[in-house]
């Protein structure tokens, strides 16, 4: 099974949205997705909750946590989101880079914006690697 690791700053954005969005496409059997930021915060933000329940999807028990080169080494594959040289160098991992502007503190339609080009990238990772 591949596991793979969506991570950006806070984890209270575009991490999770990637991990929700990953997670409903992909063949539980095939693949599965954590999130992670190197700078967590205690929450999700607000409006990305909001823009995500819009499509079916309740973030509001999803779990944050840091990215640490312990937590990298479990994936196969490190997505980063915007979290650049912050993000650990993990040996042995793949590491692909999506930039992604971070919804916080971004009017709604933006968000929605932002998390419908995530959507589209997952889906597209999800096809490509052949795990749905």
């Amino acid at each position: 099974m591949k596991r793979i690791l969506f991570a950006c700053t806070h984890n209270a954005g575009r991490s999770q949205m990637a991990a929700a969005f990953f997670n409903q496409l992909a063949d539980p059997a095939k693949a599965t997705a954590l999130s992670a930021g190197t700078q967590p915060t205690d929450h999700v933000h607000p409006v990305v909750a909001t823009v995500m329940w819009e499509v079916g999807i309740d973030l509001s028990t999803a779990r944050r946590q840091r990215l640490t080169p312990k937590l990298g080494q479990r994936a196969d594959v490190l997505v980063t989101m915007g979290c650049g040289e912050q993000c650990p160098f993990v040996p042995g991992v793949e590491v692909v880079e999506w930039e992604s502007p971070d919804p916080k503190d971004r009017p709604v339609d933006e968000v929605r914006s932002i998390r419908d080009e995530i959507a589209k990238r997952v889906r597209r990772l999800v096809r490509d690697r052949d795990l749905s």
